[in-house]
């Protein structure tokens, strides 16, 4: 287990390394440089050069990567002040640091995604276990034919769908918004419900699919008939043996599915009108914003790789064969 860990953790560093390589040298393919922005309308050229000392991007591009990167452990000096590490930069755009935005940020990105995945996984899976143990019966026909209907929507069809049936026609709940659950966990949650929602929808529906045809076909399996035949209750052998083993490969495309969660959830942001890391990304790209737009990516591929990680600890739990000695 700690080969397999050493391992993924190296890989887990390539991944980012190669990640931010990639961005900053493709930022610097841009011709515009990104110092007119911080410097505004009003530009000399004495400024743009006072901006350029500032900012470190006097400096060969080489040099700023290297730089870029040993901040992130040691801090980095700057011009204008010293960076405690962990140090991604001073933004272009308003001169702050990139790591207190981020931490600013990054709560309600990760309440909307963590959130949302609690509700479709509990959904979609609980929906095709009952679709599944009572194939061939209503119950199981409304389950499929109503995913297949769900999994055609977006999110930002969606989204202003249920904010004018929930929030402007009816008033039954209040617009969105994001309040720290350490101060308020009803507010939190209450806050955050319609778009949870709204982004599970869209993944409740292909899960609730996955689910029920991966239980239809452990519930064909040897060793699940042989629990019958030696007399065990069926809900017994549904939920030891049938279920269990069905996880397995919903547990594959979760891990899949990761990215696209991240990639919902800023489009999510952006139909709530919610300011997380989605929305700073964006902004970022926006504002040709480096060192805010690498921070972003960074911390967006690490939860990426951390929730991977996760995922195969996973298979060990569920599935005794697929343990690591």
């Amino acid at each position: 287990m700690l080969q397999f860990l050493l391992r993924r953790t190296f890989g887990a560093a390539l991944i980012l390394l190669l990640i931010s390589a990639f961005t900053f040298f493709m930022f610097f393919a841009i011709p515009q440089d990104p110092a007119t922005l911080a410097c505004g309308k009003n530009c000399t050229p004495d400024a743009l050069e006072i901006i350029h000392k500032n900012l470190g991007l006097d400096q060969p591009v080489i040099l700023q990567f290297w730089h870029f990167l040993t901040g992130i452990f040691a801090g980095r000096d700057f011009a204008v002040g010293h960076c405690d590490a962990p140090c991604f930069g001073v933004s272009f755009a308003n001169n702050q640091n990139v790591w207190d935005t981020i931490l600013d940020r990054f709560p309600l990105t990760l309440s909307l995604t963590v959130g949302s995945l609690v509700v479709f996984l509990v959904v979609g899976l609980g929906a095709g276990m009952l679709a599944a143990k009572y194939r061939g019966t209503w119950l199981d026909k409304v389950f499929s034919s109503g995913s297949l209907v769900i999994s055609s929507l977006q999110i930002y069809f969606l989204g202003p769908l249920v904010l004018l049936a929930l929030v402007y026609t009816t008033g039954w709940l209040d617009k969105p918004k994001y309040v720290p659950i350490s101060e308020d966990p009803g507010g939190w949650f209450m806050g955050l419900l319609i778009p949870w929602v709204v982004m599970a929808t869209i993944f409740t529906a292909n899960y609730t699919r996955m689910s029920r045809s991966s239980m239809v076909e452990q519930l064909q399996e040897e060793h699940v008939r042989a629990a019958r035949a030696k007399g065990m209750s069926g809900n017994y052998t549904f939920f030891r043996y049938a279920w269990r083993g069905s996880l397995i490969p919903i547990i594959t495309i979760l891990g899949i599915d990761l990215s696209s969660l991240l990639a919902g959830g800023m489009v999510t942001e952006l139909t709530f009108g919610l300011a997380g890391l989605g929305r700073l990304a964006l902004e970022s790209v926006t504002n040709k914003d480096l060192p805010m737009l690498m921070g972003v990516m960074l911390i967006s591929a690490a939860l990426i790789i951390v929730f991977n990680l996760i995922v195969d600890a996973l298979y060990a739990v569920i599935d005794p064969r697929v343990r690591l000695s």
